[in-house]
């Protein structure tokens, strides 16, 4: 054993590169090294080794950091999220809420799959509390039938990732469309309810999502007062549009078209109330921009934006503007909000708005022409239980999404600007501020 491991080189590095075991050494060798002169290194040329694995394009986040796995037809789906603070409580029913919001099967415009989406805990949480280290949730898949996509390995669907796949890795998971499916989302509202919940319990800062248009019914600007909205508001109709009158003008929209085999699309409007100020950092990291990215990640989204968006292009600067006044707290506020709660990139601390557009459902019931994985051209009936729009199951997934990139925000936030103490003149804590509490104490009343 002693003599092998003389001779050998030490790891990486070969005979040829003037290193060898001293096992090797002649005495001529031993004797030359005693003359300073004649002692010399050979500098092995640097060989690039990627020592690092990423999962790429399934991990999202810098401090609190999620990766999502599994695939529609699979044994299960989850996510592992990474930079949870510790000693929280945390179990899965904080988790459950959002899932079954999001879960198939839940209304007749919805797909008819049935799945319980139930989930488990695997790791990171002890007695209750999270303990720091990386959170595992698991969710089973019950309900596939693999059956219905025979077609799909043989012909692409139209508007679907089937052909892309292809191109990009020469392989895919035919059953279900794999990681291009809807499924795959299980993940991100899991630890987006995490999240939720740190969001919340921290700042105060509360994460709502609505259906604002579907197809061509859509709520007039103004209609929904964000001031007042509520979560039992949005919950309150199968569609989760927080109008009763449009809601049913909605439903009755999808129901059309469902009967018809087709599909439709829509807007879900996304609001943050109580946001911290200061969330986001100059030039490439803006808040709105890391918003962009996270909601445009999602399936079938085809447009994003944030405040006056696309309408304010038709404003002068003098009617865009967003005048500052002094509240009743001595804050600094404004009296309009068409920046959508962000200015230079950073939160003002205004009600963030956004809006993220879902083009209609790619895979739907009609006959479609499309070609072959062999470059044949053909007809296409697709089968499989799809939703014929579906907006009203993205609005769980558009909240996940939001509160993560806040999150992982206000970590930064910390991190960056809280180690020393602030500018009280110019800067606000990042905790929920004490009258604002007392004012939410005030209206429970």
């Amino acid at each position: 054993m002693a003599s092998s491991l003389s001779s050998n080189p030490f790891l990486g590095i070969s005979r040829k590169d003037g290193f060898s075991g001293l096992g090797s050494l002649s005495s001529s060798d031993v004797r030359n090294l005693s003359s300073p002169s004649s002692l010399q290194f050979s500098a092995a040329s640097p060989t690039p080794k990627k020592l690092q694995v990423k999962a790429a394009g399934s991990t999202f986040g810098t401090h609190f950091r999620v990766t999502t796995y599994g695939e529609s037809h699979g044994g299960g789906v989850g996510c592992v999220v990474d930079g949870v603070p510790p000693r929280r409580p945390l179990s899965e029913a904080d988790l459950q809420g959002d899932l079954d919001r999001r879960r198939p099967g839940q209304s007749r415009i919805t797909t008819p799959r049935k799945e319980t989406d139930t989930c488990k805990i695997l790791s990171g949480v002890y007695e209750g509390k999270t303990t720091g280290t990386p959170i595992h949730v698991f969710v089973p898949n019950t309900d596939q039938r693999g059956h219905d996509y025979t077609e799909m390995s043989i012909a692409y669907r139209p508007s679907h990732a089937d052909a892309t796949y292809d191109m990009k890795y020469g392989i895919r998971a035919v059953q279900g469309g794999g990681r291009s499916s809807a499924r795959e989302t299980i993940g991100r509202v899991a630890a987006g309810a995490i999240a939720k919940k740190i969001l919340k319990e921290f700042s105060g800062t509360e994460v709502l999502a609505y259906v604002s248009q579907v197809h061509s019914v859509e709520l007039p600007a103004g209609l929904v007062d964000h001031d007042t909205l509520t979560l039992d508001q949005i919950e309150s109709n199968i569609v989760r549009c927080p109008d009763p009158e449009y809601a049913e003008k909605m439903i009755a929209a999808i129901d059309t078209i469902r009967v018809r085999g087709d599909s439709i699309g829509g807007i879900v409007t996304c609001i943050v109330k109580n946001c911290p100020r200061g969330l986001g950092s100059p030039v490439f990291d803006k808040l709105e921009a890391e918003f962009a990215k996270a909601l445009m990640s999602l399936p079938a989204t085809k447009g994003f934006e944030i405040g006056s968006g696309f309408a304010g292009t038709f404003l002068t600067g003098s009617e865009h503007n967003d005048e500052f006044f002094l509240d009743e707290h001595n804050r600094i506020r404004t009296r309009t909000n068409r920046s959508g709660g962000i200015q230079g990139g950073l939160s003002n601390g205004e009600i963030i708005s956004m809006r993220i557009a879902f083009k209609p459902t790619a895979t739907i019931g009609k006959k479609q022409h499309t070609v072959t994985r062999d470059k044949h051209e053909t007809d296409l009936i697709t089968r499989g239980r799809h939703d014929p729009c579906v907006v009203p199951r993205a609005v769980p997934m558009v909240e996940a999404m939001v509160a993560l990139v806040l999150v992982d925000q206000l970590m930064a936030q910390h991190a960056q600007c809280n180690l020393f103490p602030l500018n009280e003149d110019l800067q606000e804590p990042l905790e929920l501020p004490k009258f604002v509490d007392a004012d939410e104490a005030a209206l429970s009343l």
